[in-house]
């Protein structure tokens, strides 16, 4: 088995036993990855060469994809204010992620970047503090759908 198929043997038994929380996790991480790569197409003028132009484009539309991802799974009835602080939250990062692929921003990447950056470590903290806790609770915790 090749370094390939090995990493991404271990990337799905990764997820496939990962906790509700650390799926979470992931996901941000997903997130952070595509706009980090994203943010490499940008040339330090602020412009993207011709060729780089639609990767650029198909990072910023998964990390869009991700974060949808991350809105669907929201409990809006259960998740109470935390739920609904969170959707709104995901609706501004789409909106902005959108005005950086039409307008090549990178002060709205980067923003962006920073505020996934600073809740992938707020969900790492919940989703360690719940870990032993019995699934019904993780759900609560993480205001998520079972």
């Amino acid at each position: 088995m090749g370094y390939s198929n090995a990493y991404n043997a271990y990337q799905k038994t990764n997820i496939n036993t990962a906790s509700q929380g650390r799926l979470v996790v992931l996901l941000y991480e997903g997130i952070i990855k595509q706009l980090t790569t994203a943010g490499t197409y940008i040339e330090n003028d602020g412009k993207i060469r011709p060729e780089n132009i639609e990767k650029y484009g198909i990072c910023i539309q998964k990390a869009q994809a991700i974060i949808t991802e991350l809105q669907v799974s929201l409990d809006m009835e259960k998740g109470g204010e935390i739920a609904r602080n969170l959707m709104s939250l995901y609706v501004f990062f789409n909106e902005e992620l959108l005005a950086a692929n039409i307008n090549h921003n990178k002060d709205k990447l980067d923003f962006v970047l920073r505020m996934v950056k600073d809740l992938t470590e707020s969900w790492r903290q919940i989703a360690n503090s719940v870990a032993n806790a019995p699934a019904a609770t993780v759900q609560n915790a993480l205001n998520i759908q079972g």
